[in-house]
């Protein structure tokens, strides 16, 4: 999957998550972010990967997400794979 794809999937992930703000507090509170860094966040690379890791890590709300925005779920896995890989990592 090029890296534009992987990108263009954890955004929509990232647009959706912001539609909940019960989720956008489960995601800041996973992820240590807090509400007045979430911009400075958004701006490292492991960023959109951490997106698509806490999608990965609630089936329910995986499948909802892959429903709403026709995506199948092992898109969200490969998509994750490309970005962790695009920060040196060989997970």
């Amino acid at each position: 999957m090029p890296l534009e794809t992987a990108q263009e999937i954890a955004t929509q992930a990232l647009l959706q998550l912001t539609k909940e703000p019960e989720l956008v507090g489960r995601f800041l509170a996973v992820s240590g972010i807090g509400p007045e860094t979430i911009r400075l966040a958004a701006a490292e690379p492991g960023f959109l990967a951490g997106v698509l890791e806490f999608y990965m890590g609630d089936e329910a709300l995986l499948l909802t997400f892959c429903e709403n925005s026709g995506v199948r779920p092992t898109m969200i896995a490969a998509a994750r794979y490309v970005l962790a890989g695009e920060l040196g990592g060989d997970e």
